[in-house]
Parts: structure tokens; C-alpha cells; sequence
């Protein structure tokens, strides 16, 4: 037990024993902050976020990490007023028109003008955070020559093999099916129909995936440009590369929002203008592996040696909204078969 959990534990004893609460205990609030797992882990950006506010605002900073941000998202849907959640942390720029229009959430109150984004980005209920772009990444030890558009991945032989993820259930796999319509329009579902069988499996999240990859029990993952910068950083490793796709990457943006049901409001709101402050975001590049949108932020050399894609496509979040459960049922009814 450390210096950090004796004190806290001993104030408490004492306040027992005196029969009153320790007023520093019971005085402070509480704000809650639901997001994806690995967000709130201890390798990821929650924790020094955590630290950072908590020394300016007097309070406890609770992460509630959940198995995706679509699932943190749901949660909140299915609380609704109840919800206890004060923030929500890793929405997807493609659920920006459902949470909009969920009015579960309500005005941040943050100043956008300065932030830096590929896309303009100035709603004043959902804030970007972080932003990147989706790419397949490979091991350049075990595949020389990657496919570097999707026409090429679709002609290589099914003995490549792909993971991917549930755009049902992962942020990654539902950026992988705007992109293939960003690209193709209807011809959609042929392309899914073509790229199923170098398709070693779909899984639930992310990780899932790409641990498989790193297992070398596929040649490719569905990933992020900003994958590479992991490896040269953390393991000093650069064989792990992500392929420049000649039509172009789809953007993934996060946001983040303050809820209606938030017992503390101005704490959120205050929480939300720190995490896009050069503090905050100066942690995200090295433990969330994306790009600051505050431009003050520092970023690693690595971050300097990654593709640039030659394109960022993206979709309204009207229309993404408007379409992605039918463009859903098409990709279901194709890896159904």
C-alpha cells in the first residue's frame, strides 16, 4: 500500500472514530467520466488527465471505462436523465448526429476557434479532442510489397489475410465501412463481397484484432495511421507500418460532451476546456497514439514520420447519421452469407 492510499484510508479511520466526515472527504465533488477501457486504463491518457485536473479543481475525477465508446454511449442513452455519468469522453464523429439528437447532452461553453482539426469543427455541445485516420498496418518483415489502395487489396490473393472490426460494436470497423462507401458509393457491397475472404475474422473491439496481428496470425490489421508511432516510441521498433491508400483515409474525430443529467456542470464544462488546453493534450499523442487538436500541444518526433494520407474523407454527421444503419444492414448481409 502506498504514501497515496494509507492517507486517505487513515483520514477515514479517524473521522470514524471522532464520529463526524472528514470535511475535505465529504465536501468534494465527484465528476464522472464515462468512456472506452482503454482510455481510463493505467497505460492511457485517463490517469494523467485525472492528476492534471484534480490539482486545479478540488475534485475527484471517477473514469468509468467501458468496452467502447458506442458502449459508453448506449450506456448513457439507457440511463438517460438517471444517468450519472457528467462527461462523456470518445464519441465518434459518425454518432455525432445521433447524440445531437438523443438531447442527452448539453452546451460545453469551450473556446474551438483555435483548436486544429482536418475538418472545421465548431458545435457547441460535442468538443473534438483528438483526431486521426484509419489505415491498415502491417509487419513490412512479413509483407514486402502491402496493398496501397483498395482496388489492390481486393485483387491481392485471399491467402492475405485481414482483421477488421464490428462496426457495430468498434469505432474502427464502423470507420472502415464509411470509408469503403466514402470510395465506392453503392458499389459497397460488391467490394465488401470481394475483400470478405482475405477476412481471417471480424472481432467485437480493436484490441481484439490487433493483437492478432501482432501474433502474426494475419498480414494486416484494421488500425490507425498513428500505429506506427506507438512501436518506434514505446519498443523502439519501426517495421510496423501503416499502408498509404491512394484513394484516400477516413477521419476519425473524438469528442467529448457534458451531460443534461450532470449533478456538477460547471465542473464538466471546466473539465472540457482543460482537456483541450495544451496540458491535457499534450499527453494524448503518447498514450491515446492520436493527434492533439490544440496545437500548442508537444507531439513526438515519430509523430513526423508517419503517412500523410493523400485525401481525408468524411461524412456530414447528418448524413453518416441518416445512412449508417442501412449501410450496417448491407455489410451484415454480405458477411452473413
Amino acid at each position: 500500500m502506498t504514501l497515496k492510499t494509507i492517507l486517505p484510508t487513515l483520514a477515514i479511520a479517524l473521522a470514524g472514530a471522532l464520529g463526524r466526515p472528514t470535511p475535505a472527504l465529504a465536501d468534494q465533488p465527484v465528476l464522472t467520466v464515462y468512456t472506452y477501457d482503454s482510455f481510463a486504463s493505467e497505460w492511457g491518457p485517463g490517469p494523467v488527465i485525472e492528476k492534471g485536473f484534480e490539482e486545479r479543481c478540488g475534485c475527484d475525477v471517477q473514469f468509468v471505462g467501458l468496452d467502447s465508446s458506442i458502449g459508453a454511449f448506449n450506456r448513457i442513452r439507457l440511463e438517460g436523465a438517471a444517468s450519472k455519468a457528467d462527461v462523456l469522453l470518445g464519441l465518434d464523429v459518425n454518432l455525432a448526429g445521433d447524440a445531437l439528437a438523443s438531447g442527452l447532452f448539453a452546451p460545453h461553453g469551450a473556446d474551438l476557434s483555435t483548436l486544429s482539426t482536418p475538418i472545421p469543427w465548431d458545435d457547441p455541445v460535442l468538443a473534438p479532442f483528438d483526431w486521426g485516420h484509419f489505415a491498415f498496418v502491417y509487419d513490412s518483415r512479413r509483407l514486402s510489397a502491402p496493398p496501397t489502395s483498395f482496388e489492390k487489396l481486393l485483387a491481392a490473393p485471399d491467402s492475405l489475410k485481414i482483421v477488421i472490426q464490428d462496426p457495430r460494436s468498434a469505432t474502427p470497423g464502423l470507420g472502415l465501412l464509411m470509408w469503403v462507401r466514402a470510395v465506392y458509393g453503392d458499389r459497397a457491397p460488391d467490394v465488401w463481397r470481394r475483400l470478405k475472404p482475405k477476412i481471417l475474422t471480424v472481432t467485437k473491439g480493436w484490441w481484439d484484432s490487433y493483437s492478432l496481428f501482432l501474433k502474426g496470425e494475419a498480414d494486416m490489421a484494421l488500425s490507425y495511421t498513428t500505429s506506427p508511432a506507438y512501436h518506434a516510441v514505446v519498443d523502439g521498433e519501426t517495421f510496423i507500418k501503416a499502408a498509404p491508400f491512394a484513394e484516400g483515409h477516413y477521419l476519425q474525430m473524438e469528442l467529448a460532451a457534458v451531460t443534461k443529467s450532470s449533478a456538477h456542470p460547471e465542473l464538466a464544462r471546466q473539465f472540457i476546456a482543460y482537456l483541450i488546453g495544451p496540458e491535457a493534450q499534450s499527453a494524448i499523442p503518447t498514450t491515446n497514439w492520436m493527434f492533439p487538436v490544440n496545437s500548442e500541444a508537444t507531439v513526438p518526433d515519430a509523430f513526423r514520420d508517419l503517412i500523410e494520407p493523400v485525401k481525408t474523407l468524411a461524412f456530414p454527421a447528418a448524413e453518416a447519421q441518416a445512412k449508417r444503419k442501412a449501410w450496417i444492414a448491407e455489410w451484415l448481409a454480405v458477411m452473413g452469407e
